[in-house]
């Protein structure tokens, strides 16, 4: 199932960032890993994600699974259609994505 998290301020990355960590059951030294970082690099990025750059970010959703949708409104959301989701998915295992931290 896929819901939609509106994120309309900068403070609502870091609940979200912790609730998906947790929503996979992972600890922070797991995504820190998985990120080839250290613990305490990822636990500052998690404390402070508004400081983080946006592909930092990226990064750290790509490993939480987590897929960005970028829209004028939720009007736009609503209107994609299927294919161009599909397309989206397609285009979600880029080598480009799984580059090394």
């Amino acid at each position: 199932m896929n819901t939609v998290y509106p994120l309309k301020t900068l403070n609502q990355l870091r609940p979200l960032l912790v609730g998906f960590r947790k929503a996979h059951g992972l600890t922070q030294k797991e995504v820190s890993e998985r990120l080839g970082v250290t613990q305490q690099t990822y636990a500052r990025l998690e404390a402070n994600p508004a400081s983080a750059s946006i592909e930092r970010l990226f990064r750290v959703f790509t490993v939480l699974g987590v897929e960005m949708v970028l829209s004028s409104g939720p009007e736009v959301l609503f209107s994609m259609s299927s294919s161009t989701i599909e397309e989206t998915e397609k285009q979600t295992d880029s080598p480009a994505r799984r580059e090394k931290w």
